[in-house]
């Protein structure tokens, strides 16, 4: 790192005067400038990561107590691609004495995969980005200075992404908690690969949203948000797929809340049977239909009759009113009774078991005292899926589909896509005592004095003389080198 240091001392500083100087003559080159600096100080950070690392490397080398059973082979060139840009550096490939297994020890004690070639802060970007836009931005997107990866990379990564389950913090007493679901209707390229979907079958996949939230409030421009949403999702394709999503959810609420508590759930949606059985999963709760979705049915069924539509509605919305279902079955009879054309009967028929299939619905949330029932799904679907996955041109494949809905409703949660990518890795075992194995600094320096005749050439070197950040690195080394 020092070197580093040094070199852009007497090469970078000169460089970025000259860029400045550039400026001066001409103030209207602010993005040269900003151009400029930006790429001197991500090049000075790159060879600085890249020393760093490489000075590690140069432990495991050069102490053999550090690297005990291992001898060294050769020392190779490699980079990593990071959020900074591209580090390129020097590893050595070492060779186990017993197993015989070839394997660069410093990918081991960075926790690199085999093969890595891209940083954790790096796929974070890339990841963040591919959520907002599209996969191949978001692989343009990888490091500040441009270095990119291929849009087919990021897809990859995004169909292997695996999703921790949504924790909550402190368990809180709340009476009433609402609960808003609906779906987005996203075009299917393939399900796992070209041409797999039957032309028997839709070519359509429906991610699904449902979130939870414990009231309604507004902000300072009078506009209402909801209080503590936390949200759920992705596809989930028949009723035991759908059962496990209300179950995610079930298992969130008992977490988040005393459920002893909870006096009412009110369940908000358009009426499709996926939502509606949310009743069986969910205690306390109880179905209200979406009044956007009903007064939409009412419409439907009216607009042909020209002048008389409004007295219609207004007959409708009566027998609602009045919770008089027999009065609202016999207008939805009336109307089919004018009504000629054989679309337009079918379409009366379909608002008709509309209205009276999900009549109690209707009532709970026309007549409710609680003035919190509503359904904002329709927005929420837009804001959270629509926007990238749907209202574009778009098609996916199922996996695809998935993954993205999983992680929008992710991002959606305030969810940190460093940690994201941290959950996929796995956890590496500690072998029998490893736990033991942690060594302070000062400890360090003992181990060290009662060690000076082994060291070799190191023997007549007083041990302070060793800088103290090289003790630390020692000691780091030290502490997690069980992992090898």
């Amino acid at each position: 790192m020092i070197n580093s240091i040094q070199q852009f001392g007497e090469n970078g500083v000169k460089r970025l005067a000259d860029i400045f100087d550039s400026y001066t003559g001409d103030l209207t080159k602010i993005a040269e400038m900003v151009y400029g600096v930006t790429e001197e100080v991500t090049k000075l950070g790159c060879s600085m990561i890249a020393e760093e690392w490489e000075s590690y490397d140069e432990l495991l080398r050069n102490r053999k107590d550090l690297r005990k059973g291992w001898y060294i082979v050769r020392r190779d060139e490699t980079s990593l691609l990071t959020s900074l840009g591209e580090v390129v550096y020097h590893k050595t490939l070492f060779k186990n004495t017993k197993s015989g297994e070839y394997c660069y020890l410093l990918d081991l004690l960075m926790g690199l995969e085999h093969h890595a070639r891209i940083t954790e802060d790096a796929e974070a970007r890339i990841l963040r980005e591919a959520s907002e836009s599209s996969y191949r931005k978001g692989g343009a997107n990888a490091s500040i200075k441009g270095d990119s990866i291929s849009k087919e990379a990021v897809m990859n990564k995004l169909h292997h992404l695996e999703f921790p389950v949504l924790k909550a913090g402190e368990k809180k007493e709340v009476r009433t908690l609402y609960i808003d679901a609906d779906e987005d209707h996203v075009s299917l390229q393939y399900l796992e690969q070209k041409g797999d979907i039957p032309k028997n079958r839709s070519n359509t996949v429906m991610p699904r949203i449902i979130y939870v939230y414990e009231g309604v409030d507004t902000d300072e421009a009078g506009r209402p948000t909801l209080i503590n949403t936390k949200y759920f999702g992705g596809v989930y394709d028949g009723s035991e797929a759908v059962t496990e999503l209300w179950t995610e959810v079930l298992d969130y609420l008992n977490e988040a809340y005393d459920m002893e508590a909870v006096e009412r759930i009110y369940i908000n949606g358009d009426g499709a049977p996926w939502i509606r059985s949310g009743e069986k999963v969910i205690p306390k709760s109880r179905f209200a239909l979406d009044k956007y979705h009903m007064h939409k049915y009412i419409i439907g069924a009216t607009a042909h009759l020209e002048d008389s539509a409004d007295d219609a509605r207004s007959e409708i919305y009566r027998a609602i009113h009045k919770k008089t279902k027999w009065m609202a079955e016999g207008v939805f009879d009336r109307i089919i009774g004018v009504t000629e054309k054989e679309t337009k009967r079918k379409a009366v028929e379909t608002a008709k078991e509309y209205i009276l299939g999900n009549w109690s619905g209707i009532l709970l949330s026309m007549k409710g005292q609680d003035k919190n029932v509503r359904c904002s799904a329709e927005g929420h679907v837009s804001h959270v899926y629509a926007d990238r996955m749907s209202s574009r041109p778009l098609a996916w494949s199922r996996t695809g589909a998935d993954k993205m809905s999983r992680l929008r409703i992710y991002r959606q949660n305030n969810g940190d896509m460093l940690e994201l990518v941290r959950y996929q890795k796995k956890e590496m075992k500690q072998v029998a005592g490893a736990e033991e194995v942690i060594y302070s600094a000062s400890e360090m320096l003992d181990m060290e004095k009662a060690n000076r005749k082994k060291l070799g050439m190191l023997a007549d070197l007083p041990i302070y003389s060793i800088p103290y950040r090289k003790i630390k690195k020692i000691a780091a080394l030290k502490n997690h080198i069980w992992g090898l």
